[in-house]
């Protein structure tokens, strides 16, 4: 079949010919289900796209203009993008650019990062005024992590004794930082 029968097959299905669709249909399917296949590397993904293609052939037929370029080349177009469109179906669907707003960010922003390292500085400011002994537990307790135990092991005292330090020294903490 030449390119010049295929055009008019084509302009004949633009104006719902049913015959000629039938025979544009024998004799360029199976070159389209060629690209169909080649495309999706699915056969029965293949067979089920070349119907769709033949349903847009059928549809938009009256959109073919008629030139001296192969009219093969404009049913082929049809097939391989319809063939993309189901590949570009298949992927999992992006996330919406709005969900990423409701992702949180878990490092502190530059204001929060300001006002912390004001806090920091104060904080050390009113260690300092602390005992250097009850200010080691205090470290020791809050920022490291140890036990009233191993405090008062550590510093000779009894266990008793050291909590009373670190609850008198919380208490000095607290005055100094509220001035």
């Amino acid at each position: 079949m030449t390119p010049q029968d295929i055009t008019k097959l084509i302009v004949r299905t633009s104006m719902k010919d049913r015959a000629a669709f039938d025979l544009l249909y024998r004799q360029t399917s199976a070159k389209l289900f060629g690209v169909c296949l080649r495309v999706l590397n699915d056969r029965g993904d293949a067979e089920e796209a070349l119907q769709e293609v033949f349903v847009k052939i059928w549809t938009k037929a009256d959109r073919f203009a008629v030139s001296d370029l192969s009219p093969i080349s404009w049913l082929v177009a049809i097939a391989r993008n319809h063939a993309i469109d189901r590949i570009r179906a298949r992927r999992k669907p992006a996330v919406d650019i709005e969900a990423a707003l409701e992702v949180a960010d878990p490092a502190p922003g530059p204001e929060a990062m300001a006002v912390a390292g004001d806090e920091f500085g104060r904080i050390h400011h009113c260690l300092d005024e602390l005992e250097t002994d009850r200010a080691a537990a205090v470290r020791g307790a809050y920022l490291k992590g140890e036990s009233y135990a191993e405090l008062a092991e550590r510093h000779g005292v009894p266990l008793n004794t050291m909590r009373t330090w670190l609850r008198r020294s919380l208490m000095k903490l607290r005055e100094c930082l509220e001035r």
